[in-house]
């Protein structure tokens, strides 16, 4: 794995020197776009606008609208807005997780001890995981401002981004459900719940698409047709609802 954050987890005045990792991987295939006419790779150029030229990385800024007329911005520009949470993570509080709905959770991240904070990343570890918290705190990178809490997991520390509350639509602009539910319709569906519940356990989970989708693959490869399933899907009526469930619990 290769590192995309070098900098310091702030634990009061404590400075834990860390590394940031990736700590997800895409599951889904590898897909290409092609010309339907002869399967050329098709691939994305960066185009001016204005002379329809490919511009170079080299030559590429990164510019804000203001007034009609581009406000440019530099490297030394973004590091400037907020030195300090360019190179550290500042935990500016300790709460605990089950505090913290799940819509706010986002993309999450190993942290590795750099040499000179083996210690401390140690002891920060072990006092969250006594402690039973986790500790808030806001970083840059990026050039884009984060949120994010970071507790143990598996004998090392996890920072895990959160969405800053501007961000979570308002729930106002949907349609709420003001249906009644009789009493035997809640019993049945409670009963089917517990009927069907367990311990979580992740691993019963796989990526299915992708497998099936090798098939259709594998298939196509040696010249054979696809069978299609065509799956209809009948949406229960209020009227349906109690047979429905009766017929979910025989």
């Amino acid at each position: 794995m290769k590192a995309i954050w070098t900098g310091a987890i702030g634990f009061g005045l404590v400075n834990i020197p860390i590394k940031i990792f990736s700590a997800t991987q895409s599951s889904s295939l590898d897909l290409d776009m092609l010309d339907r006419k002869d399967h050329a790779n098709i691939k994305y150029k960066r185009v001016n606008e204005d002379t329809d030229k490919e511009v170079s990385w080299d030559n590429i800024v990164k510019g804000y609208l203001l007034k009609d007329k581009y406000v440019i911005l530099e490297d030394a520009d973004f590091e400037e807005a907020m030195p300090e949470k360019n190179k550290m993570i500042n935990l500016q509080t300790f709460v605990k997780l089950q505090e913290i709905d799940s819509i706010y959770f986002d993309t999450p991240y190993y942290l590795e001890p750099q040499k000179s904070g083996e210690k401390a990343y140690q002891l920060l570890l072990q006092a969250l995981e006594k402690s039973k918290m986790a500790g808030l705190g806001t970083f840059v990178m990026r050039s884009v401002e984060n949120l994010a809490i970071i507790k143990p997991y598996k004998n090392i520390l996890l920072l895990n981004k959160l969405r800053f509350e501007e961000e979570i639509r308002d729930t106002e602009e949907l349609k709420t459900p003001s249906s009644k539910i009789s009493k035997q319709e809640m019993d049945m569906a409670l009963q089917l719940i517990k009927m069907n519940s367990k311990e979580f356990d992740i691993s019963a989970f796989k990526n299915e698409y992708s497998k099936e989708l090798m098939k259709i693959i594998n298939q196509k490869s040696k010249g054979k047709r696809a069978t299609i399933r065509k799956i209809n899907v009948e949406n229960t009526k209020a009227t349906d609802l109690l047979e429905k469930l009766k017929a979910s619990l025989a």
